[in-house]
């Protein structure tokens, strides 16, 4: 069997976002309004932490290598490792998850070094989310073919997994007869958890078989019911019997007016909360596990809107 194949030893922070029959919610970091390009970090830790008094289930980072004007995000996104560092270093209970690492632009092990760091930073609160990204010219800046990355995700995937695994095992790009056996320090409790994000350019019965579930972006509600049920489909096939997590990431422009029905925005909603609380049910009932929210905050304070969320929404879900 594959060393990747580590996705059937239980992980708690992994249970508390995925769950059968249950929905979690959590939130993308950096908190931005549209167009925003300059983000203050220092106060996107003060969310982090309200988001973990408040009872959310997860802090998400993205992994946004290079910026261009071609690129619709302006954001200066910090690197993902400094970012997981520090919100490592301020919250408590809240799951931390990389949204996603590009798996096939970094080495793996260098990866799995970064994930063992934050993940002892967290007390064993990090989930590993992997992606191939999407973008050619950046494969060129980093002297990578992106007709190889099907192969590279697979590839480094596999080295990554059993390197945060336990026990935990190195396996070198090359070993000349005299080299040393080497191993990862700090020492892990327990496997980090591997998470898909979006397809890596690999089969849903790949992700099925790999990860602990697959996350994926928004889409209008009776496309994601059809992913839903061909993502199950895959688990039976591949897993059968075994749970696997299913993730969405939705946009999220949360009116002041709570009965403001829902209007669908690019990747998300412009809603109220009541509308906002009755998408996520009918969300969790067609067989989604956690959402997190890229929340606008153009209109609103994003405090005012994490506190609004909380306090109104997070209690028919998170029981």
């Amino acid at each position: 069997m594959p060393s990747s194949e580590t996705t059937s030893a239980p992980s708690s922070i992994a249970n508390k976002v995925f769950a059968q029959g249950e929905l979690s919610i959590g939130i993308t970091l950096p908190i931005t309004g549209d167009h925003q390009s300059v983000v203050d970090f220092n106060e996107q830790i003060e969310h982090a932490r309200l988001a973990d008094q408040l009872g959310y289930r997860a802090l998400w980072v993205r992994d946004v290598p290079l910026n261009s004007t071609d690129y619709p995000d302006p954001v200066g996104h910090l690197d993902p490792w400094v970012l997981l560092g520090a919100l490592a270093s301020n919250t408590e209970r809240i799951a931390l998850i990389s949204g996603a690492i590009v798996l096939t632009l970094r080495h793996p092990l260098h990866v799995a070094k970064a994930a063992m760091s934050v993940n002892t930073l967290a007390r064993g609160r990090f989930i590993l989310g992997l992606g191939s990204g999407d973008r050619p010219p950046e494969y060129a800046a980093f002297g990578r073919d992106p007709d190889d990355r099907r192969d590279l995700y697979r590839q480094h995937w596999d080295t990554l997994a059993a390197a945060v695994s336990v026990p935990s095992r190195v396996i070198p790009d090359h070993a000349p007869e005299d080299a040393p056996e080497f191993y990862l320090l700090p020492r892990q409790e327990a496997s980090i958890p591997l998470l898909a994000v979006g397809s890596g350019g690999q089969s849903v019965d790949w992700i099925a078989r790999h990860s602990l579930g697959w996350m994926t972006y928004h889409r209008e509600p009776q496309a994601q019911r059809g992913r839903y049920s061909m993502w199950r489909a895959a688990v039976e096939r591949t897993a059968s019997g075994a749970f696997r997590g299913f993730g969405v990431a939705m946009g999220l422009d949360l009116s002041d007016d709570p009965d403001e029905p829902a209007t669908e925005l690019s990747l998300g909603y412009r809603t109220g909360r009541r509308a906002l609380t009755a998408l996520l049910c009918d969300m969790r009932a067609s067989g989604t596990h956690h959402v997190t929210l890229n929340i606008t905050s153009e209109r609103r304070p994003a405090r005012d809107i994490i506190e609004e969320v909380a306090a109104h929404v997070l209690p028919e879900f998170h029981r």
